[in-house]
């Protein structure tokens, strides 16, 4: 006799559960609308400055952008991400929960890491200028540090959206009646 209870594999999650899940894409859509802001606007702005000025500026807004409240969202993603993988983590063979995770390794090496040796270097070589006697190659860091940014941008912006397709994706799955729902007694 079948079980009139069937249990099915994939159940659609609670709100509660999704909770981390969507606290992992508000975070990476923070980010790469402050990624893609810079680079759409700022480093637009500053390459008009002249070289003194650019030095200035470049300085104070690396120094200014360094307070709890951008370091709590530069490095949420990775942390709601491993909070909601953990929260999941019976569902680890699901393709939404792969795509996630890859997401969060993405984040951590494309953005985190790649900041730390990229972004984080160049940062102290402007602040190291003295605005009346620039080096030489003043503009190629400038360009270097603008480039780096919209690599920043473009990934963060790919994290995003592909964390939101998993969350769509993870949201719109689940095992229909009649369709393959497995049944204690079919097992």
């Amino acid at each position: 006799m079948p079980n009139p209870h069937p249990t099915f594999a994939n159940s659609v999650p609670s709100p509660l559960a999704l909770a981390p899940h969507a606290l992992t894409v508000l975070w990476l859509g923070l980010m790469a609308g402050f990624f893609g802001t810079y680079s759409a606007n700022v480093n637009m702005a500053l390459l008009q400055m002249d070289g003194a000025t650019y030095a200035t500026v470049q300085s104070a807004l690396n120094r200014n952008v360094r307070h709890a409240l951008f370091f709590t969202l530069f490095f949420g993603p990775p942390v709601w991400c491993a909070l909601a993988l953990l929260a999941a983590w019976r569902e680890h063979r699901a393709g939404w929960w792969r795509g996630l995770a890859l997401v969060g390794a993405a984040y951590v090496l494309g953005i985190v890491f790649f900041t730390q040796q990229v972004n984080l270097p160049l940062n102290h070589t402007t602040e190291s200028w003295n605005p009346q006697a620039l080096p030489a190659d003043w503009a190629g860091v400038r360009d270097r540090w603008n480039a780096a940014n919209l690599w920043r941008a473009g990934l963060s912006l790919a994290a995003f959206a592909a964390a939101l397709g998993t969350l769509v994706w993870r949201s719109a799955t689940r095992t229909r009646p009649g369709l393959h729902a497995a049944t204690t007694h079919d097992r």
